[in-house]
């Protein structure tokens, strides 16, 4: 007799709320929101290929902090991360909820560790190669976009408190 089984990782590993909570252990800041105006918005379809057709993007700071949420499709559903910068660097790439039938490694700190201490390049591009996973192409695309524009996100947040 043979047997087939279906893994499938998809689900929520840790709701947002609680990502903010555990990013500023449990003394949130206030949520602050980053317009987005036309030279932004052109920033951001560089760096995802499309437009995010929102207004404003909600992230919280404390000090050289932030914590962005951030959204983008893998191969056909949404991958949603948590994404801390300070001062400039990644400090922690995390995925909160994971939507697709594949690729869902990306979860794991063999992957997320390699964004630590990145940043963001004059074109826009992160300092370093993310290495791929077999099978997971699309999602290591939207991870590494991610990165991308929360560090592009936070400079742009810098510069509203300079």
């Amino acid at each position: 007799m043979i047997m087939t089984v279906s893994a499938s990782a998809t689900g929520t590993y840790q709701e947002p709320s609680k990502f903010v909570h555990d990013v500023f252990s449990g003394d949130v800041p206030k949520v602050s929101k980053l317009w987005v105006k036309k030279d932004l918005k052109d920033k951001i379809h560089e760096i995802l290929g499309h437009d995010i057709n929102v207004l404003r993007i909600k992230y919280w700071r404390k000090d050289t902090r932030t914590a962005w949420i951030l959204e983008e499709i893998g191969k056909e559903k949404p991958i949603t991360a948590g994404i801390v910068i300070n001062d400039s660097r990644i400090e922690s790439v995390n995925v909160l909820i994971f939507r697709e039938s594949r690729g869902w490694e990306v979860r794991y700190p063999f992957f997320t560790d390699q964004f630590s201490d990145a940043t963001l390049e004059e074109n826009n591009q992160l300092d370093r190669h993310i290495d791929g996973i077999s099978g997971a192409t699309l999602s290591v695309k939207a991870m590494e976009k991610m990165a991308r524009l929360a560090l592009l996100l936070h400079k742009q947040s810098e510069m509203l408190i300079k």
